[in-house]
């Protein structure tokens, strides 16, 4: 089960917008509070959702779903708890970004697939649908519109880039407004041009939610 409390951390003196950061295989919370101070962004809220074991689900990725049963299912459980108690407390899911980095940004995009909503933005460092080859995921139009960042390498041990594709694909069919990023070689890592990408994507969200809150209706 994942049924560890969330981490916070605020960054600013505002709360502009809620952005989940979800931690990779075998990593922690703190590693992501890393990629959030390197963002530098304020008036943020930052939650880090912990897994038991630092893991959310034990096989790769792109194996067959039942070998990454019952951790999956609870993972995602976790991951709409805690985006539903944002919810909750007042937070619209317009305001709620949601990523992460390996593992994290995996579940990321499985969680827009099966609790989709219109989010703010989605951030998947080096992560793509779940599912073997061959698995069609239904398109969620309720994504339109939605901002979102991909990336991994054509030499990533884990994450191959056809999957990559194939999700960047798949939000653009639903209708969000994904970028994708596929370098040649890189570390098994977030680059600081996938930060500067992910910072400026944010700040559009954050120019275009400003404009629409001072737009008054006649």
């Amino acid at each position: 089960m994942h049924d560890n409390p969330v981490e916070s951390l605020r960054l600013g003196n505002g709360d502009d917008l809620k952005i989940v950061l979800v931690h990779g295989r075998t990593q922690s919370p703190q590693d992501m509070k890393v990629h959030a101070e390197r963002l530098a962004l304020d008036n943020v809220t930052f939650l880090f959702p912990q897994a038991t074991g630092n893991t959310w689900y034990p096989g790769p990725f792109m194996a067959p779903i039942a070998e990454n049963e019952p951790a999956l299912s609870a993972a995602i459980a976790h991951y709409e708890s805690v985006v539903a108690d944002l919810i909750a407390e007042g937070t619209p899911a317009e305001r709620i970004v949601v990523g992460g980095f390996s593992q994290g940004a995996c579940l990321t995009s499985e969680f827009l697939a099966r609790h989709p909503r219109r989010y703010a933005a989605a951030i998947l460092w080096t992560g793509g649908l779940i599912g073997p080859a061959g698995t069609v995921w239904p398109l969620r139009p309720v994504l339109s519109g939605m901002p979102a960042f991909i990336t991994t390498a054509e030499n990533d041990p884990f994450v191959p880039p056809e999957r990559v594709r194939e999700t960047y694909d798949w939000l653009r069919q639903s209708g969000a407004k994904p970028e994708i990023e596929i370098f040649e070689e890189r570390e098994h890592g977030v680059l600081d041009v996938e930060i500067a990408s992910v910072r400026n994507m944010i700040e559009r969200v954050r120019s275009v939610s400003a404009n629409e809150r001072f737009v008054q209706p006649r």
